[in-house]
């Protein structure tokens, strides 16, 4: 099936109300852990690559990273969409665009709303003219200063306002919104709990695939109510990032740290495609009639 674009990807999730799992790739075996997940399962996937992959590379390095991914993807037996992940400049957008990236997500959320529409308003155009989907932000997902973020701590006036969905996807003809409704970035104590009624009357002014950030901490519980109020696409990394490094410590503990690298990277691998495997039963992906 190979490479599809965000738009393509997400197109029956709106009606159909389930959401497709976009996990952050670190390396190659991140990379080949989560495609091969969604292989097993007969599953779309969207495959995310962190903003400071894009920015801290040279030419010849962003070459050689975004070949072997664009490999394995088209490489792929199910649907992927090879996404860049909190685009935080223009430069960083185009640079995805250029690589080969299907989808971008520009996070213009701590910019004035007028900058946010503007940049993102280009960005739109510069994509779509490359067949490329883009992603937005409206609201701010909080991320903790090292550590763990507290309940207590989570700042409901930046959650997206409804009327400011509406507005940003009507002038800038985004094709996914993402919206903050309760999710932070990163670890989090207690149980973050999501603002179905927001996310309701953003869902009723916005019709356009809606993305949850900060997926990780979530219970199952939570993931299910955001997905039947309206979310479309959840981004997991913290998650995966901790059952791969779970597998690395339990292994090395189980052999007084005496083991081969290859059989740390294999644990990881496998913790990894079974976190994905996981995310996508609750997320309740389903097939992609393409």
């Amino acid at each position: 099936m190979g490479l599809v674009t965000l738009t393509e990807i997400l197109k029956e999730s709106v009606e159909k109300k389930y959401a497709v799992g976009a996990f952050d790739t670190l390396d190659d075996n991140f990379t080949e852990a989560i495609v091969a997940a969604a292989e097993e399962e007969g599953l779309p996937v969207i495959l995310m690559i962190p903003n400071f992959f894009a920015d801290n590379r040279d030419e010849r390095q962003l070459s050689f990273y975004f070949n072997r991914l664009l490999d394995r993807c088209q490489r792929a037996a199910v649907p992927v969409c090879l996404h860049l992940d909190h685009g935080n400049s223009f430069a960083c957008c185009v640079k995805a665009i250029h690589g080969g990236c299907t989808s971008i997500m520009f996070d213009g959320s701590a910019l004035s709303m007028e900058e946010n529409i503007s940049i993102t308003k280009e960005l739109v155009r510069i994509a779509h003219s490359c067949n490329v989907s883009v992603e937005a932000e409206i609201g701010h997902v909080g991320s903790p200063e090292g550590g763990e973020l507290e309940a207590s701590d989570v700042d409901a006036s930046t959650y997206t306002k409804p009327e400011d969905a509406k507005k940003f996807v009507e002038e800038t003809g985004v094709d996914a919104l993402a919206v903050a409704v309760g999710t932070v970035h990163g670890l989090f104590k207690g149980t973050p709990k999501i603002d179905t009624d927001r996310l309701d009357r953003i869902r009723e002014l916005v019709k356009i695939p809606l993305v949850l950030h900060g997926g990780s901490g979530l219970p199952e519980s939570e993931f299910r109510a955001a997905i039947d109020h309206g979310i479309n696409k959840i981004n997991f990394f913290t998650g995966l990032s901790l059952a791969a490094s779970g597998a690395i410590d339990e292994k090395l503990r189980a052999f007084n740290g005496k083991i081969h690298y290859i059989e740390l990277i294999n644990a990881a691998h496998d913790a990894c495609k079974a976190a994905v495997k996981e995310q996508m039963r609750i997320f309740g992906t389903l097939p992609l009639g393409l």
